[in-house]
């Protein structure tokens, strides 16, 4: 990390729930609600944008563990905002608080685990891998 991360850095990301957010969109037979996978897949984004701005060139946080409640269903038509707030770090690891509103009642809340990647080096990683070691 280029520059040191101040504890509560926040972040945001919003979207409108279409039918692709839902699980109808997987199962048919299932009721066109948020999906709890894009609930938190907004989550993650918030706080990917919350740390960015602290990353070298080259380098980007991930996801490394999800500790969530999706607590309310949302329907099709309503704006979800998640947000994303550090709530404390180990070297290159960071825990970030994480909620997620539908405009009436909070929908979900929990922890996001991240680690910091330096791209370059783990695309070889994964090269190698894929060659079988």
């Amino acid at each position: 990390m280029a520059l040191p991360i101040p504890i509560r850095v926040r972040g945001d990301a919003q979207e409108t729930v279409e039918l692709k957010h839902t699980l109808a969109a997987h199962h048919p037979e299932l009721p066109p609600v948020y999906s709890t996978p894009d609930m938190i897949r907004l989550m993650e984004t918030a706080c990917f944008k919350a740390l960015q701005p602290y990353c070298e060139e080259g380098e980007i946080t991930v996801g490394i563990s999800i500790h969530v409640e999706h607590r309310a269903a949302s329907g099709v038509g309503m704006h979800i905002r998640a947000t994303a707030e550090l709530e404390s770090f180990d070297g290159r690891f960071y825990i970030m608080r994480v909620e997620a509103h539908d405009g009436i009642q909070e929908i979900g809340r929990g922890t996001v685990g991240r680690a910091v990647v330096h791209v370059p080096s783990f695309l070889e990683r994964m090269r190698e891998k894929a060659r079988g070691g």
